[in-house]
């Protein structure tokens, strides 16, 4: 039973990687090379993001019950401590991209695409980039925290 449950760990954990690898490396560029308006991109981004988000947060449920069962039934404790800490990381890092982030990118580009004058668009495409570099580091710490969790559960 406890090699059903690890061979399930480390899939959900490479499914898991896998997602946030291919819209890192593989959405968000070829969504770079449309033709679309920033604020338009921010809006496909948007609507690919809360698709993602339904499986996405099922893995990551599924994760995190199938590491604590891991860690019960022959890991290492300090193993999955560390994988639980850095899966409560990975929640935390998730919900405030698409809940701050993402939410807060939508309203500046809706609203950028609304301006009412030259001046005031320029001055929120400004804040909106602004907010996208903060985002891709939060992407970036993301993956890194991803793959921290794909070694610990093959290591388990």
């Amino acid at each position: 039973m406890s090699a059903v449950i690890h061979t399930l760990h480390v899939v959900l954990a490479g499914a898991w990687l896998g997602g946030v690898v291919f819209t890192t490396a593989v959405v968000s560029p070829a969504l770079k090379e449309l033709k679309w308006s920033e604020p338009e991109r921010v809006t496909v981004r948007s609507v690919i993001g809360r698709h993602y988000a339904r499986v996405g947060t099922a893995n990551l449920v599924l994760l995190l019950l199938f590491a604590l069962l891991d860690g019960l039934f022959g890991g290492s404790v300090a193993s999955l401590f560390t994988e639980c800490a850095l899966l409560a990381v990975l929640f935390g890092l998730v919900a405030a991209h698409g809940a701050y982030f993402g939410r807060r990118l939508v309203g500046l580009a809706e609203a950028e695409k609304e301006a009412g004058s030259a001046e005031e668009a320029r001055d929120l495409a400004e804040r909106r980039q602004r907010l996208q570099e903060r985002s891709l580091w939060v992407s970036r710490l993301t993956l890194l925290v991803s793959l921290a969790v794909m070694v610990l559960a093959v290591g388990v």
